[in-house]
């Protein structure tokens, strides 16, 4: 926080902290095992994410780029920057039929431009820490779809995760409690007097 002079908020924290074993709750199954990879990729991806937010929200978008031209540029910088790595591990793409040019479309402009747009809106408006458990609603959104269009099943397990992740979502856009803050006392006559 030190970036942009925001205080550090152990009740946001603690938040977040439950919001991730909530998620954790939601998404691992029985089976799941750690794979280092993977959570080397997890974390290097969450200090990524969470670097280009505090810049973002330190240095705001160029007075003359508007809302939508912002997010369109970072999303083709985005796209410029895979579209090697892309071809180099997976080879040139397949043909495109019709459905794939829909879902292209509704992925691009739903799940990208728009999504975006409101994004960075959001950062610029609401403090740090309170975007950064806003991140929690993704796989939230993932686990409804997936029950919905795939008929997936939420388990007891997996519902008391929903219920943590989304009291930390909720809780973590309130301040901390007035017994929760340290009290700092007003000076009074006897400190601002010189020795």
């Amino acid at each position: 926080m030190a970036v942009l002079s925001e205080a550090l908020s152990g009740w946001r924290l603690a938040w977040g902290a439950v919001g991730v074993v909530g998620v954790g709750l939601v998404v691992i199954g029985p089976d799941a095992a750690l794979d280092m990879a993977g959570v080397v990729a997890g974390l290097a991806s969450a200090a990524s994410m969470a670097l280009g937010v505090t810049l973002t929200k330190r240095w705001g978008r160029p007075a003359e780029a508007g809302p939508m031209a912002f997010a369109g540029w970072q999303l083709t910088a985005g796209g410029v920057f895979l579209m090697p790595v892309t071809f180099l591990a997976e080879g040139a793409p397949p043909a495109v039929d019709l459905p794939a040019v829909l879902g292209y479309l509704w992925l691009g402009l739903v799940g990208g431009l728009i999504a975006y747009v409101l994004w960075f809106r959001g950062i610029t408006t609401l403090p740090v820490a309170s975007v950064a458990v806003l991140v929690l609603l993704s796989p939230l959104v993932a686990a409804v779809l997936g029950a919905v269009v795939l008929g997936q099943t939420l388990g007891p397990v997996q519902l008391l995760g929903f219920a943590l992740s989304l009291a930390a979502i909720v809780a973590g856009q309130l301040p901390a409690p007035v017994g929760l803050v340290r009290n700092r006392r007003t000076p009074g006559p006897d400190d601002l007097a010189s020795p």
